[in-house]
């Protein structure tokens, strides 16, 4: 397995696999990079350009924010941050306490227009304070209600301007909210705009 400044880099790169998403040459934005697991793999997959962006500040392994090929974005805020002139190709989302209806449009306006996302859900996040109430255990939703909730939101997409093409489970866990337990299972999207031409693939299961 490759060794990632994050474990981030796990998640992404199993999705670029089950995907079949080749990066090499695209530009690439990645939005909440923080110590820059997604920024690496797409870099070590050949990516020409990553835009890193991170509201923290200092966060960025050293060796990323030193690569001629990474634009850092530091103390910005993913969802209101302007696009470079012309867009990118490819937009991935790791996004802390973000649900996707707030994510996905901010992403969509970075896109190309035969761009994609790769988004990961985290059905913990897409709750209602209702359901956090209800359904969260120890800050840990189980995995009927993660399908559950994962379905809901891929039905939603239309309605934030995106269209799901593939979802898959990520090959590790959520960080744990405490010392006990596991952590929160997780899914990766991969998406276009609503409006985009091609027929949609069917969804991997999950």
């Amino acid at each position: 397995m490759t060794s990632f400044v994050s474990r981030a880099g796990i998640k992404l790169e199993h999705a670029l696999e089950a995907f079949e998403l080749d990066v090499t040459g695209l530009l690439c934005a990645d939005f909440g990079c923080n110590v820059g697991g997604f920024t690496d793999c797409l870099l070590r997959r050949g990516a020409a350009r990553v835009h890193a962006i991170d509201t923290g500040y200092g966060t960025l392994d050293y060796r990323l924010r030193t690569d001629d090929r990474v634009v850092v974005r530091e103390r910005t805020n993913a969802l209101h941050a302007d696009p470079p002139g012309g867009g990118v190709d490819l937009v991935v989302i790791d996004l802390a306490w973000t649900p996707q209806r707030h994510a996905i449009p901010a992403a969509l306006r970075w896109l190309r227009e035969h761009g994609h996302l790769v988004s990961l859900v985290k059905p913990h996040y897409e709750l209602t304070p209702e359901e956090k109430r209800v359904r969260l255990r120890a800050g840990r939703l189980d995995e009927r209600d993660a399908l559950e909730v994962l379905a809901r939101t891929l039905d939603a997409m239309p309605d934030f301007g995106a269209r799901p093409l593939a979802v898959t489970r990520s090959p590790i866990t959520g960080a744990k909210s405490g010392r006990r337990g596991r952590g929160n299972v997780e899914f990766l999207m991969l998406a276009d705009r609503a409006d985009a031409d091609a027929q949609p693939a069917r969804p991997a299961g999950a």
